[in-house]
């Protein structure tokens, strides 16, 4: 069996009373670029800091290649780290910056000239390289303190909310960067980050936490299409819940009733459901349709309001139990639902939700 790059065992972190960390566990291999995702206040920060040794877990252990790094302190650990803020030296020059870890670490002129010209075409700044910090953008002084943690060739890089400063274009600018030199490089990449899509465009694997715990851990598919929780339904992507009382499953296709009346039948059940058991129904809002399919339910609506954003619409519709639902079909694929018109249906495919237990 192959040993992981990076190992995190257990690491439990506790500040008095409080634990902000609950045991985590994950195997990480070389090369992998694995997403911290989770709310504020998650414990996702608090794990990356107990892999760079700024915090030291009150249990657990860290191994990079079957060694400890828990008795490293962190400046020797050898560990690349980006964080939001870019803590450039203002007083350095951008290549005078790139160079800085390798000065410290006393390599000689040549190599250092050497690699601060590779890190800088790697980042895409040869021309910048006389400039000072103060004179650079945000998404260029962010380029350059990934190019300093890349220059002594770490192996791994630690990323702890580093766009999160940035506008969204600029953010979606720095994300295909931050791709392109992964695929390069080959370094094992540990990212923290809140959003979601930032997650799921970057990750080869994301850990999802909530409250000091991982909640499910795979591919942005895995936790968008099989989420393991209602957490993790809610959290990634949108979603539509509705409240419902399970009556019966067979053959893993389940029969609820939702709060108007309603019976729907051939549920995807991943779970057991006791009779009468109370639900939540999920549907994603890409999955409903105003038009129905070969093998849809139907659920009865009043349409709240429509807009349109090119190639889908947006339809809010309302139960008649008072749920909101937010409809968003591709825009040709039905004419526009008239808000003034009652007694309306939307459609999706019973194999296309899911039901988690109330």
């Amino acid at each position: 069996m192959t040993q992981p790059f990076l190992s995190i065992r257990a690491v439990r972190k506790t500040f008095g009373a409080f634990v902000a960390v609950h045991d985590v566990t994950i195997d990480v291999p070389k090369g992998e670029f694995l997403t911290f995702l989770g709310p504020s206040g998650s414990g996702k920060s608090t794990t990356l800091y107990a892999i760079a040794g700024f915090q030291d877990p009150s249990s657990g252990d860290v191994l990079l290649e079957e060694k400890s790094l828990l008795s490293v302190p962190s400046h020797k650990r050898n560990i690349g780290m980006v964080f939001q803020r870019y803590t450039l030296f203002p007083h350095l020059s951008v290549a005078e910056n790139v160079a800085f870890p390798l000065r410290v670490r006393r390599r000689p002129d040549a190599e250092v000239k050497r690699k601060v010209a590779d890190m800088l075409a790697l980042v895409r700044l040869e021309n910048f390289a006389d400039r000072y910090p103060g004179a650079l953008s945000g998404g260029q002084q962010q380029r350059v303190a990934l190019a300093r943690a890349l220059a002594y060739d770490p192996p791994i890089l630690l990323m702890d909310e580093p766009l999160s400063a940035l506008d969204k274009k600029l953010r979606q600018e720095i994300q295909a960067e931050i791709r392109r030199i992964h695929r390069e490089t080959g370094v094992t990449i540990l990212y923290v980050t809140h959003d979601q899509e930032e997650a799921l465009h970057l990750s080869d694997r994301i850990a999802l936490f909530k409250e000091g715990r991982i909640e499910q851990i795979g591919t942005g598919e895995d936790l968008y299409l099989r989420p393991a929780s209602e957490f993790v339904a809610g959290f990634i992507g949108n979603s539509n819940f509705l409240p419902a009382e399970h009556l019966e499953t067979a053959a893993s296709a389940a029969t609820v009733r939702l709060a108007d009346g309603s019976i729907l039948t051939g549920l995807k059940a991943t779970r057991p459901f006791d009779k009468g058991q109370k639900v939540r129904l999920m549907v994603r809002p890409e999955a409903l349709s105003l038009t129905p399919g070969p093998a849809s339910v139907a659920l009865a609506v009043d349409i709240v309001d429509t807009a349109f954003f090119g190639d889908r619409r947006r339809v809010v519709a309302r139960t008649a139990g008072g749920d909101e639902i937010d409809v968003r079909p591709t825009s040709d694929a039905a004419e526009p639902a008239d808000p003034s018109a009652s007694g309306q249906r939307i459609f999706f495919d019973p194999a296309s939700a899911f039901l988690f237990p109330a």
